[in-house]
């Protein structure tokens, strides 16, 4: 810095009044802010959005709240986004906010962060070094946002703390996201986030508006919008300036020419205090922001318009040496403009900013195209001459701003490119993908020499891995177009993605022969083909296989391969998919790229479990789960606990899936792999839904479904377990609303068997739950079409079994036995194409088959005992409750067996209980009745029964009755078979559904042939 660094404390002597001392309305705004302080320091986190059009009024209201916090004790941080355009300082209001945090709390900071400041220092440099390249993915920004979360919580675990954020239309996309997480997650600590934002910018294609949209959705934020003054509003704000009471017409000129705009009534009072008539005032809303403006000298009216194109905020020495000015005539001229509340001395730092923003826009709007371009190309040679007049965080970003407006191309693309690199290292991977689309645009009008002296700087994941050095390789449009295609893809634009793929491809179809940089491109495509729902991304493939063919070994060759490995381990794990990830580890050993070797052996571990080599596919998970860890390549690691749960719950070892998933949430949040955290939380609800821990799987899916992964893929599979759940508890209607956000969340043009599977038997559950069996013969005869690919049998076998046992519930209705035989093959196609390689799929084998017989009227005790025996030996108290409950009907009938049969549905209805199994508790109860058991824990002998007994209170002549209902005959055929009157027939058939508790004479027929109603007694 200059030898006039305090330049702002030179100024301290000057009168900075505010126009309007008077804080007029908004009494309830503020209410609810203080309130919110109130809570916060409670412990309560609190947010708040403030809205309103520009000069409403929203700086002055967070000014009073602020005051009011301070005098609470409160520690109040600051940050305004900054209105740069597309190459934004990425997390501007964030490093900002910590900034003022770490002056203020310095120890305390520097504790919280402890361990993490490298990471940190993405967005507060004065942790320390940011670190070098780190491999590029999504979960690199969610870690980023976790420990920023974290660091928030701990700096507010001891003290209240008020974080505001001004002027979030400006906002960058990091910023939004890191904004969008933080409100997600935020759960403790005494903190108040403030947000503001300027709500007449938000337009249709705002891309606030989305995020907006989503906050409205997250009961635990308030939004507050502020409207414009009335004219009882406007008279107090005018009393306050001018000190007196106004004139009644001033007051009626103004409130109409303003419009009850606060910023803009006081303009109005400014110039009619210079002697300017109201009326003589442009309609313009430029020249009314340039009155005051206009008034200055003309040193001062110069300093403005260098402050106004040198961005939001401009450090005093980097404007001394723009301007030229002598020291004192500068020092006069900010005088003048701070003086005239035009500028402000920022108080966390030596800079000045303009006052509002509609007056630095004015001012900017006000310059001549040549003096634009000449301010910013005195803005830039001034700091590249001396670069400590910025923060080196900003240093590059500013420059290539600079640069680019003052339309000096050959000097703003290379200032463009170094801002991208330096943008991605901080995870900012919307702003990089702005930047390099800023270079791409400035190509073409950069001369060849200039173009041929640089050099590639950064690597999008394998590519170019074509043997270029980039020591004497010039950086080419494709290697820009390739960073463009990874940051798209990163910051969620997959769309732009797709398209400079696109592109990309066009230019090596025409102009380039270069298979292996087509063949990277094709497998990006293949990879947004299926993100963005368009189809499965196999024809990208097969032609990145094509172009690789032949080629000597490489990282993209085995990124092509590993694509295609992964492609069939989630379509299709047959050999082809399994000789694929062999490959992709050999070629990746070959050419020794590690992280892509580790992650192909994770793929072809989970393709060898589904193929039937369990010991051997678990056993290459596990290592390259343990060399991922020493690696520190944490992405990696945690995928491999992802596939591991996943394989594990597949073999029925559901208790290791729970400790390893448990193990790898550790893993994944100390880490910020928020993604991946979803993926091992949704194994996680699954394994425990299989263990009988419900209330558990509910609480996991529900904290996923609140998590940032909540709206993808992994919350798909959170809704299908509470679907599920939803079913086992009697609750259809809520099954059916879990499973349409689901199917929402998975997208319709890539079906995967892992999500289409479980999702057709929620739905068939769910239809044979409200007794639609047509809908259950459909849904079964459309999956057995498709077939179970190899390595489905997890998902094949519940959804079977879930088939068959409706088929056998309606045994003995007439309205089910036209198709019954042809659904009944249907069952038996199925079976035949899954496998069974583990314990708990041959106990459902044997469920299944046994359901097939009670469909056929042909069941047996020992056979369903063979069941029971099956799952004893598992833990899957469901499964074996309801095996259980079958085993004792089929006692019960057979006879002879009361007691063992009373034993066992005692266990059952405990089991039912426990688990809140309203269906499975009520059958059982429903089939003790029948047979007058006792389901009381203390043992007793069951009581025996009585020849004659009416079962359920049913007469003879309505167990009669029951017995035509059951056949489907109507009231009058009942009549007539009874020679009874069509009126009686129907007070008996009203009187047995009032004592079976059922809704409908179908209900009646198949409880009664499920209980066995029409038999001789139990």
């Amino acid at each position: 810095m200059s030898d006039n660094a305090d330049g702002c404390a030179m100024l301290g002597a000057v009168e900075t009044r505010s126009v309007s001392p008077v804080f007029v309305g908004r009494a309830g705004e503020l209410t609810a802010l203080t309130e919110a302080l109130s809570r916060a320091t409670a412990g309560e986190p609190q947010a708040l959005l403030i809205g309103g059009e520009a000069g409403v009024g929203k700086t002055r209201l967070i000014e009073e709240f602020l005051d009011t916090a301070c005098d609470r004790g409160a520690v109040v941080a600051l940050g305004g986004c900054l209105e740069l355009g597309a190459d934004g300082l990425p997390f501007a209001p964030f490093a900002t906010a910590l900034r003022s945090l770490h002056r203020k709390l310095p120890g305390e900071l520097t504790a919280a962060a402890d361990g993490h400041q490298g990471e940190l220092a993405r967005l507060l440099p004065e942790l320390g070094d940011p670190g070098s390249h780190e491999p590029a993915d999504e979960d690199s920004t969610a870690r980023l946002f976790e420990l920023t979360v974290r660091l928030l919580e701990r700096l507010a675990a001891d003290r209240t703390i008020v974080l505001v954020l001004e002027d979030l239309h400006w906002a960058d996309t990091s910023t939004r996201h890191l904004l969008t997480y933080l409100l997600r997650t935020l759960r403790r600590g005494r903190i108040v986030v403030v947000a503001s934002y300027r709500a007449d910018d938000i337009h249709r294609r705002h891309p606030l508006r989305p995020l907006l949209a989503e906050l409205d959705r997250l009961r635990t934020i308030r939004r507050i919008e502020l409207s414009r003054f009335t004219r009882a509003e406007v008279h107090r704000q005018l009393t306050g300036i001018l000190a007196a009471e106004p004139d009644p017409g001033l007051v009626e000129e103004v409130f109409e020419r303003s419009d009850g705009n606060a910023f803009f009534v006081e303009e109005l009072v400014v110039s009619h205090e210079a002697g300017c008539a109201v009326g003589q005032l442009s309609d313009s809303l430029r020249d009314l922001l340039l009155v005051r403006v206009e008034t200055l000298p003309e040193d001062a009216q110069r300093v403005a318009r260098i402050v106004a194109e040198g961005g939001s905020t401009v450090e005093y020495g980097l404007l001394a040496a723009v301007a030229r000015l002598a020291e004192d005539e500068l020092i006069e001229a900010l005088r003048a403009c701070v003086g005239a509340n035009i500028l402000l001395a920022v108080p966390d730092g030596d800079a000045y900013r303009f006052r509002h923003s509609l007056v630095r826009e004015a001012v900017s709007d006000d310059l001549l195209p040549g003096e634009r371009s000449r301010l910013n190309r005195r803005y830039a040679e001034v700091l590249e001459a001396d670069p400590a007049l910025v923060r080196p965080h900003e240093r590059t970003t500013r420059l290539a701003t600079y640069w680019y407006h003052a339309h000096a191309p050959e000097k703003a693309l290379p200032a463009v490119l170094q801002a991208a690199v330096e943008t991605r290292k901080r995870h900012a991977y919307a702003e990089q993908l702005s930047l390099l689309e800023r270079a791409m645009e400035l190509w073409d009008k950069v001369p060849g020499e200039t173009r041929d002296s640089l050099r590639p700087i950064d690597y999008a994941d394998a590519y170019p891995a074509c043997g270029c050095d980039p020591e004497t390789t010039s950086l080419r449009f494709l290697d820009l177009l390739a960073e463009a295609a990874v940051a798209a893809r990163l910051s969620g634009e997959r769309e732009r993605a797709a398209k400079i793929c696109r592109t990309a491809l066009r230019i090596l179809d025409s102009d380039e022969n270069d298979p292996l940089r087509a063949a990277w491109f094709w497998t990006e495509m293949a990879r947004l083909q299926s993100n963005l729902g368009r189809g499965d991304g196999w024809p990208e493939i097969a032609r990145a296989q094509e172009l690789v063919k032949g080629l000597p070994p490489s990282a993209v060759h085995a990124t092509v391969l590993v694509g295609a490995a992964g492609w069939g381990m989630l379509r299709n794990p047959g050999p082809e998919a399994l000789a694929a990830a062999e490959r992709a580890v050999e070629y990746a050993r070959f050419v020794k790229d590690e992280p892509i070797e580790l992650n192909a052996r994770i793929t072809l571990g989970t393709i060898m479990v589904s193929a039937g080599d369990i010991e051997g596919g678990l056993a290459a998970m596990a290592e390259a789960l343990e060399r991922t860890t020493v690696l520190g390549q944490f992405h990696e690691a945690a995928r491999a606990h992802v596939n591991l749960s996943s394989s594990m719950e597949a073999l029925g070892r559901s208790r290791e899936a729970v400790e390893t998933a448990t193990s790898g949430i550790e893993l994944a949040r100390s880490r910020g792999l928020v993604d991946s955290a979803g993926w091992i939380r949704a194994n996680l609800a699954e394994s425990l839904l299989s263990l009988g821990e419900w209330d558990r799987s509910k609480e996991e899916a529900e904290r996923l479904l609140r998590s940032a992964a909540g709206s993808t893929k992994p919350g798909g599979t959170a809704l299908l377990q509470l679907a599920h759940l939803a079913t086992f508890r009697g609750e259809p209607a809520r099954a059916t609303g879990h499973l349409a956000e689901a199917r929402t969340r998975y997208g319709a043009r890539d079906p995967i068997p892992q999500y289409t599977l479980p999702v057709a038997q929620s739905e068939i559950a769910v239809a044979a739950a409200e007794g639609r069996l047509a809908d259950v013969r459909d849904q079964l005869a459309a999956i057995a079409e498709t077939g179970f690919p190899p390595g489905t049998h997890r998902y094949g076998w519940p959804l079977v079994l879930t088939a068959v046992t409706a088929e056998a519930d309606s045994r003995g209705l007439p309205a089910a036995d036209e198709g019954r035989e042809e659904a009944l093959a249907v069952v038996r196609r199925c079976v035949r194409a899954l496998a069974t390689p583990a314990p708990i799929w041959q106990a459902y084998s044997r469920q299944v088959s046994e359901e097939l017989a009670r469909a056929e009227g042909r069941e047996s005790a020992d056979r369903w005992a063979e069941v029971v025996a099956a799952y004893e030996s598992l833990e899957r108290p469901y499964e074996l409750a309801r095996a259980r409950r079958r085993l004792a009907d089929a006692l019960l009938v057979e006879g002879g067996h009361r007691e063992e049969a009373a034993a066992l549905l005692r266990a059952a209805h405990a089991t039912a209980v426990r688990l809140g199994a309203r269906p499975l508790r009520e059958d059982v109860e429903l089939l003790a009745a029948r047979a007058r058991l006792s389901l009381a824990a203390e043992k007793q002998a069951p009581a025996p029964a009585e020849p004659g007994d009416d079962t359920f209170g049913l007469t003879p002549r309505e167990q009669d009755v029951l017995r035509l209902v059951a056949v489907g005959r109507t009231n009058r055929q009942i009549a007539e078979e009874l020679f009874i009157s069509p009126k009686t027939a129907s007070v008996h058939v009203s009187n047995i559904l009032a004592k079976l508790g059922v809704a409908g004479r179908g209900e009646a027929a198949a409880l009664a042939h499920r209980l066995h109603l029409l038999d001789p007694a139990l």
